[in-house]
């Protein structure tokens, strides 16, 4: 499996995906920072691959999403955009139903 097919199937078997410099606990740009620091304010799971673990990854990521920069954000398999479109969708109130809707719900006991 080369370096796009992997991108293509961790972005289709995680609900919640970010494409970052830098993963969770050390973020490598302000931007990386900012999208984490909204995810963990959701209070949802959701992954984060750092695209300087392999040089292929950044150059992979762009053929997918045809999106020049990082961070991306891919919800449900779907590409939503950068930091600054979930910037927006969060200020907006919009993103708690967008992520309610692509994670699995699961009864609490």
């Amino acid at each position: 499996m080369n370096i796009k097919e992997s991108l293509q199937q961790a972005i289709a078997e995680q609900p919640i995906l970010v494409f970052a410099k830098g993963n969770k606990m050390f973020p490598r740009c302000g931007f990386s920072k900012a999208v984490i620091d909204i995810m963990n304010s959701m209070q949802v799971p959701f992954e984060v691959i750092d695209i300087f673990q392999h040089e292929g990854i950044k150059p992979a990521l762009v053929e997918i999403s045809n999106w020049p920069t990082t961070p991306q954000i891919f919800l449900g398999g779907e590409f939503i955009g950068g930091g600054d479109i979930l910037h927006e969708l969060h200020a907006n109130g919009e993103l708690r139903a967008m992520l309610d809707k692509v994670l699995p719900t699961e009864s609490t006991s």
